[in-house]
């Protein structure tokens, strides 16, 4: 069993940046794949980030490419999403999600762990 707890949203305008936190418990969370997905009003939840267990690996959507960065620390049961260079179209409720095997590990379906969520607003 894996408990995510999400922090570190926050109001912010174009151009500026946030750092998530996602603090996890549970004896597995080193060989858990972690992510980050988001979901703006009126839309589907999206994958944005992930890394791998080991943190060696680390995948990306094509919209935050060279802006967000993730990265885990495993030592003490926390991965993050550094934010930079926020756009408006980055607003969006953000969840931490894990998952001990996925087949694409960008689809919803294949995470069993979710955080509660939290809001990144960005203003123009």
């Amino acid at each position: 069993q894996v408990q995510l707890v999400e922090s570190g949203g926050g109001l912010v305008q174009a151009g500026g940046s946030l750092r998530l936190s996602c603090a996890a418990s549970g004896r597995t969370f080193s060989r858990t794949l972690m992510a980050w997905f988001r979901q703006a009003p009126g839309k589907d939840r999206e994958f944005v980030a992930a890394i791998s267990a080991s943190g060696s690996y680390t995948y990306y959507t094509d919209s935050v490419k060279g802006r967000f960065t993730i990265s885990r620390d495993n030592a003490n049961y926390t991965v993050y999403l550094q934010m930079n260079s926020l756009k408006p179209e980055d607003t969006a409720v953000y969840y931490c999600a894990a998952a001990l095997w996925t087949r694409t590990m960008r689809s919803v379906n294949e995470y069993e762990y979710w955080g509660q969520g939290t809001q990144v607003t960005v203003s123009s």
